[in-house]
């Protein structure tokens, strides 16, 4: 039945559910599942073996709670969930994320209105992609990362993989204008889930070491807990067995940028950067990483300094230039804006040009 906030009589309406699986999410599951109430028809937690509130703080939010032996897959959890839905269309979240915006929307696709920014929902043949923000410390700082994952599914979708599941299917895949955030990926939470995902994917590879995504997703697990090196080595794996036409592919050259930076193997990263020019010419991700590589560079190697200077400044100047571009996957905020504007105050107070560092003063 509709919501009875949204109530419709009409017999064409779909209908909407939220489908999360948890476990010891007391922190925040009523954060999740108030954001979502007004825009959906069920709400469905299944609990993979809670000690905590979790299951109390979801029925007191009006959740549907079903219970699940946890079995160390998380798509088998994720599938049970789902078999839960009586709805036309499931939007999948973790007790982690919120609704930042799109509510509307999320009603219109599961009314099959036509009328919403000149977008047809008036099928299931497509699967949508939302822009899931995730906080993460960084520097005594918190900054901000965007993703679409694919999210909102129609009913009969189910998802694959023990870790890092991914949905199967063959529908288009559509970007919404639908805003999710996440504080999963903070140092208090990831301490929490400290080596559990790590070991799932070490399983994974096992049974499929030449796949491409568990490689990115170990390497991002390496990248998180600092062992940079190893996430170097599953970075590679992964960028030799994959193509540009992964989502996560700009995500991928990024983090490796970054890993060849912290590892000092500045050649490999050139050489990487180099190769990826062309492609990712409008990703101020790409050009910030860049220069963080170069300025390294420099400082290690004092005799390319000189020659360096004008092109990491070039970099962060670029960065500027393109702003910001949340549409790249992994994008992180302010490497468009105040974090290049940042660097640049740094890098020319450091070189003594104050006029130019008078000008990139970081803003309040």
């Amino acid at each position: 039945m509709p919501h009875p906030a949204l109530g419709s009589t009409d017999p064409t309406d779909k209908t909407i559910a939220l489908v999360m699986i948890a476990r010891n999410e007391a922190r925040c599951i009523g954060r999740c599942i108030e954001s979502v109430a007004p825009w959906v028809d069920q709400m469905i937690v299944l609990d993979t073996g809670s000690s905590d509130q979790t299951v109390a703080i979801a029925r007191s939010f009006g959740a549907e709670v079903y219970h699940f032996n946890w079995c160390d897959d998380f798509s088998a959890a994720r599938n049970t969930a789902l078999d839960h839905s009586r709805a036309d269309w499931n939007l999948v979240l973790d007790a982690d994320e919120w609704l930042i915006s799109g509510g509307p929307l999320l009603r219109a696709v599961s009314q099959q209105k036509q009328d919403f920014a000149n977008q047809n929902f008036a099928d299931q043949n497509f699967v949508g992609a939302v822009l899931v923000e995730s906080s993460f410390d960084a520097d005594q700082r918190k900054d901000e990362s965007a993703c679409w994952l694919t999210r909102l599914l129609p009913k009969a979708v189910r998802f694959t993989g023990a870790v890092h599941e991914q949905p199967v299917h063959s529908h288009p895949r559509r970007q919404l204008d639908i805003r999710v955030g996440h504080d999963g990926y903070e140092n208090e939470q990831l301490r929490r889930k400290q080596g559990r995902n790590q070991a799932l994917l070490q399983q994974a590879l096992i049974a499929h070491p030449d796949d491409p995504y568990l490689h990115y997703q170990s390497g991002k697990e390496f990248e998180v807990a600092h062992g940079f090196s190893q996430a170097c080595s599953h970075y590679r794996a992964s960028l030799s067995r994959c193509g540009p036409e992964q989502p996560w592919h700009h995500d991928l050259v990024v983090r490796m940028l970054y890993c060849l930076k912290m590892t000092g193997q500045f050649e490999e990263g050139l050489t990487l950067a180099h190769r990826m020019q062309a492609r990712y010419a409008t990703s101020p991700d790409y050009y910030f990483v860049l220069g963080d590589l170069l300025l390294d560079m420099a400082l290690n190697q004092p005799d390319q300094a000189a020659h360096n200077l004008g092109l990491i400044e070039e970099c962060w100047l670029t960065c500027l230039q393109l702003g910001e571009r949340p549409e790249w996957e992994g994008a992180v905020k302010g490497r468009g804006s105040f974090l290049a504007r940042h660097n640049l105050h740094v890098f020319y107070t450091s070189i003594g040009a104050t006029d130019k560092a008078d000008l990139y003063t970081p803003l309040d």
